[in-house]
């Protein structure tokens, strides 16, 4: 069963390039991985270790196939070991569960009363007790760990004073009959959302002797123009409470009219009881600061920042506040990987972050006072940590499982499995080996890849192939399990998998991931190139001459890009939420500081470079059947872009499909629009690699 599949590691030199071969044992008549076992597997996420380190709380999630839709409960499990429970407060829903500052009780969220609101239990979990009674749905929280206080974010109208405010406002606006919107600014509309007027605002809220909400909410962020968390993917790790309970600390960037082509957040500090204006910490640094997390000592603030305003992956640093003077230092300022979300240990001496690193995602450690930096996980992706009075806890997950919960003591040395939520979904079940490989890539320098070999291997035979592109495009192909573009779902059909890290992607140095921008079509074109080429000549097995490129967002349009100009090793394509036309991309997308950046400028002026590498120009060369996927609520790159590929390819007689999904944003999240996704893009593939 894939759960204990074991991997050896070994070096060879095959060809000219060096590759990692990754071994996996296969048990006696396992049966291939399917898109059915995807979209139904549990999965577990947003793990917290209790105050004494004894106990983890995590979320499991669940699919329910017949209603369409996942169901989400709380489990806990010892830190040393031992079987887990669900909380039986669960029944009705529970999600992001947090720890009371005793450890005794465990906050959540619910929407089991009408909307969603704070709620809690005790260890045994027998039983939930509604915390917050409030008017409007409860975003995210945190609790002051003195008990004292919680502060939760609620979307409200900035120039209400209270939630109540908003909510009688929302009510009139639904009985008016008129249905039209009158916008003033951007963002008219953000990811898969139209705006409303409201923003995500802070309020304080006293907790009683009993851990319960008393008297009204204390806006802390009174004519602040921003949301604290961020949209459309902010969370409580956007704000904290001071081990005193007094303070709070929260990352907002200014909207006002620029916020569409604006990455400048700032980090605030307010009062806990309201009584004075929010003072802004980093507002000499122009560019992002993100994720304020105040030390267990209470003397130091430490938080992600970057250094270029308007590019938002740039490289994250971790830098620490002073709280008494407001003097502000890098940490590891020469380490040169981008920090992703950061932790205290208990004596305030070390910082514990993740960072994609050389096709993983890690956990290391952060000497404060040295900033000598440690790894403390292996090759398995490192993708949410929480630390505790005796250790770390972490979830692992990689290409041939999904994520597990792990804990280790505070030195690092010591790591044990606690929990394999998917080991009976994955019973007899075989996930696919994989062998990492190294190419000369653009400018010789190297460059990283992935190959998988399909179910049932035998030598000597040749395998269909899919070459999956990567989105972002600063992303990577981490040795990580995904829910969307998985290789072991082709695996499990017989096709081989090569994937690349081209330049641009993460974990390799800033410098390898600033090379793309405003170089979309020739330098990480010219690594896909030479990465096929390398794979197919180590890997014979690969039938190059029955073979489909497929991607989505950036890799969306490196398959447009690719159908017109590099069309021939491929008997078709797939482009999911892909750019086809990057000029309308600039005028049309939410997000205005990515196209400004990647494309070198304002999409009016000369000295942009949008035309350089544009799909759209080289439509005239498009020959290749193609399989062309977009979701209707995609603002990041609006439906148009998708109808205006397809239009091409039917107007010039090119065999061409449209999938459309009316309810799906940038991705495709429902349980059957996910199996329906897999099926026509397989029925594709299938069809045109077929002998």
């Amino acid at each position: 069963m894939a759960s204990f599949i074991s991997r050896r590691v070994i070096s060879a030199v095959v060809s000219g390039v060096w590759i990692m071969l990754a071994q996996a044992a296969s048990p006696a008549e396992a049966r291939p991985f399917t898109v059915q076992d995807l979209a139904t597997l549990p999965r577990l996420s947003d793990p917290h270790v209790s105050p004494d380190g004894r106990l983890v709380v995590y979320d499991l999630r669940t699919t329910d196939y017949a209603a369409n839709k996942s169901v989400h409960a709380l489990w806990v499990v010892d830190a040393s070991g031992g079987a887990p429970r669900r909380l039986a407060a669960s029944d009705g829903g529970a999600s992001s569960p947090r720890w009371s500052g005793d450890g005794k009780s465990i906050y959540f969220l619910s929407g089991r009363s009408g909307s969603e609101q704070v709620w809690k239990t005790d260890i045994s979990g027998a039983a939930a007790t509604q915390v917050t009674h409030l008017p409007l749905d409860v975003g995210a929280f945190k609790l002051a760990r003195d008990g004292g206080h919680i502060v939760v974010a609620q979307a409200v109208f900035p120039d209400c004073g209270t939630p109540d405010c908003t909510a009688e406002r929302e009510t009139a606006k639904a009985a008016d009959k008129a249905g039209g919107r009158l916008f003033t600014k951007l963002f008219v509309r953000h990811w898969d959302t139209w705006a409303d007027g409201t923003q995500n605002h802070l309020f304080a809220l006293t907790l009683d002797s009993e851990g319960l909400k008393t008297g009204a909410p204390v806006p802390l962020m009174a004519h602040i123009d921003g949301d604290a968390p961020s949209k459309p993917f902010g969370g409580d790790e956007d704000f904290d409470v001071s081990p005193d309970g007094r303070s709070v600390f929260f990352s907002v960037r200014t909207a006002g009219r620029t916020e569409p082509w604006s990455t400048n957040f700032d980090i605030w500090r307010v009062g806990i009881d309201g009584a004075s204006a929010p003072v802004d910490l980093t507002a000499a640094n122009p560019a992002w600061d993100a994720e304020p997390v105040v030390s267990p000592d209470g003397q130091y603030l430490a938080y992600r920042a970057q250094r270029q305003p308007g590019f938002e992956s740039d490289r994250f640093g971790v830098w620490v506040m002073t709280l008494s003077s407001g003097a502000i230092r890098e940490v590891a300022a020469r380490w040169d990987r981008s920090a992703g979300h950061i932790a205290w240990s208990p004596d305030s001496k070390t910082i514990l972050t993740t960072a994609d690193d050389m096709g993983h995602g890690r956990l290391f450690a952060i000497d404060v006072a040295t900033g000598k930096v440690t790894p403390r996980s292996g090759d398995d992706h490192v993708a949410e940590f929480d630390v505790g009075a005796t250790g770390v806890i972490y979830t692992a997950d990689s290409f041939t499982h999904p994520a597990r919960l792990y804990a280790q003591d505070l030195t690092g040395r010591s790591a044990h499995e606690l929990v394999d939520p998917t080991a009976a979904a994955l019973a007899g079940v075989e996930t696919a080996p994989f062998e990492p490989f190294t190419f000369a890539g653009w400018n010789n320098e190297e460059v990283h890849g992935y190959v998988f070999k399909p179910d049932g291997f035998q030598p000597g035979r040749k395998y269909p192939v899919v070459f999956l592109i990567h989105g972002g495009p600063q992303g990577s192909w981490d040795d990580s399990w995904s829910y969307r573009w998985n290789p072991q779902t082709w695996t499990g059909l017989g096709y081989g998998v090569v994937v690349v890290d081209f330049h641009g992607s993460t974990g390799y140095g800033q410098a390898f991931t600033n090379a793309i921008s405003q170089h979309w079509g020739d330098r990480p074109l010219e690594d896909l190139q030479k990465g096929w080429a390398a794979a197919l000549k180590a890997y014979p097995y690969l039938d190059g001459a029955h073979a489909c490129a497929l991607g989505a967002s950036y890799g969306g349009y490196m398959i447009n890009w690719i159908a017109g100009v590099w069309s021939q090793p491929w008997k078709c394509l797939v482009v999911h939420d892909g750019v086809f036309d990057s000029r309308m991309m600039a005028y049309s997308t939410e997000e205005l500081w990515f196209s400004e950046w990647e494309n070198g400028g304002l999409p009016w002026l000369e000295a942009s470079d949008i035309e350089n590498f544009n799909p759209i120009d080289h439509v005239a060369s498009w020959s290749k059947p193609q399989l062309v996927i977009h979701g209707g609520r995609d603002y990041r790159i609006p439906l148009e872009q998708g109808l205006g590929a397809f239009t091409a390819l039917q107007r010039k007689g090119v065999p061409s499909e449209f999938l459309y999904f009316p309810d799906e944003n940038h991705w495709v999240l429902k349980p059957h629009d996910s199996v329906q996704w897999h099926d026509a893009v397989q029925d594709w593939v299938k069809r045109w690699t077929a002998p």
